[in-house]
């Protein structure tokens, strides 16, 4: 432990007029955070099978005024990018995340889509990000940072495409944090995104975009695994 840490984690101690953690209590803790105990979970996803999930998954979503379409296979995704920045009267210019994820997407075959790779910026008016998960309870995406999937990516493009695939999809939160654990080293950042941003004043009134992306458009995937 560096003594910076020590030094606070004194400070708190004293604060609360307690002194070290005995072996006993110790062992007993660690025993409780090596267990990551889940919570009550909600059976309105916890109930259903994976393919419920994703139908549930995608009502919620919805309901948050997110915007979802299916595609068969990452083949289709360029296409339904391409339709959606139409429909909304945007350029076709796109910032994607080098999300290895992301690495089957064709977009070759849509060439005018103007493209580039990297991290967002300022003048980005619209971003392609994947996803690391997503929780059927809330309708919300659950994204990691790193070097391949840039936390401003997130929330600086005023329009936010998320690529997902429905085998990524689960019932909650907690399936969620599970499989982050199993993927080893935790990151420095993750978010959880339910819908556009959003807040409203004291007449009641809902301001889409207020402190990141005013859209938010989920291309889905339906792969082999979410239909096994």
């Amino acid at each position: 432990m560096s003594d910076a840490r020590e030094q606070i984690l004194g400070g708190i101690r004293a604060g609360l007029g307690r002194g070290r953690l005995g072996e006993a209590e110790r062992e007993a803790l660690e025993a409780r955070l090596a267990a990551h105990r889940r919570n009550l979970v909600p059976a309105r996803a916890a109930a259903l099978d994976h393919v419920g999930q994703v139908a549930l998954f995608v009502a919620m979503a919805q309901e948050v005024d997110a915007t979802v379409v299916h595609v068969a296979s990452a083949s289709e995704v360029p296409a339904a990018v391409a339709d959606y920045l139409s429909t909304q009267n945007l350029p076709a210019r796109l910032v994607i995340a080098p999300d290895p994820q992301l690495d089957d997407v064709p977009w070759s075959e849509r060439p005018l889509l103007e493209l580039r790779q990297g991290m967002a910026e300022n003048s980005d008016a619209a971003g392609l990000t994947g996803c690391f998960a997503a929780i059927a309870e809330t309708g919300t995406l659950m994204l990691v940072s790193g070097p391949e999937s840039p936390t401003r990516n997130n929330f600086l493009p005023d329009t936010h495409i998320a690529v997902l695939r429905a085998s990524q999809v689960v019932a909650a939160y907690e399936d969620g944090w599970e499989r982050l654990r199993q993927r080893g080293a935790m990151p420095r950042t993750v978010n959880f995104i339910t819908g556009p941003s959003r807040t409203g004043d004291i007449e009641q009134r809902l301001v889409l975009g207020a402190h990141g992306p005013r859209r938010l458009h989920i291309v889905l995937i339906d792969d082999a695994q979410s239909r096994e």
